[in-house]
């Protein structure tokens, strides 16, 4: 996600928990301590995939910090649960949620094509300033294979290399 957003934004920051060897910061974007990313500017927007655990705590740091909007994708069921409504939705309601219509498969770490999954998946977005009120919309079927570009298997998909052994 982060090298397609560096081509429409001027300024990107990216970091993750775990070191998948793209040159990215290594941290937590919630907790205490070292650990925890900052970014050295005030963002205009953080766009994510956060962990569905942390999620929430995510989103209230990203729309303390986020000038213009927040952007998450997240599994459909993240938008229920008590102390979501309590703590987030009742109190900032997104402006649009956006479904996908197909599903999308996510693949911890990497992208793979022809990965497949049984989860759906859906993009929350806070604007600012903010209507007060959610839109639903649902992303059309075939956009992943519409948008994809016939570089991207090259630029984003790890490949597993194999060891060869000397016998």
């Amino acid at each position: 996600m982060i090298e397609v957003l560096r081509e429409y934004f001027g300024k990107v920051h990216a970091s993750d928990i775990h070191d998948y060897g793209r040159g990215y910061e290594v941290g937590s974007f919630v907790g205490e301590g070292s650990k925890v990313a900052f970014c050295s500017f005030n963002p205009d927007w953080i766009i994510t995939n956060p962990p569905y655990n942390l999620a929430l705590q995510f989103a209230i740091r990203a729309l303390s910090e986020a000038k213009s909007g927040v952007a998450f994708l997240v599994r459909t069921n993240w938008l229920e649960g008590a102390r979501r409504y309590n703590e987030l939705f009742e109190k900032i309601p997104p402006d649009e949620v956006a479904l996908f219509s197909e599903r999308v498969p996510m693949v911890k770490g990497r992208w793979d094509p022809k990965a497949s999954t049984a989860t759906a998946y859906a993009w929350v977005i806070w604007r600012k300033p903010s209507t007060g009120e959610t839109r639903l919309q649902w992303i059309p079927p075939g956009q992943r294979k519409k948008l994809s570009r016939p570089g991207d298997v090259d630029r984003f998909a790890t490949r597993v290399i194999s060891a060869s052994r000397d016998l």
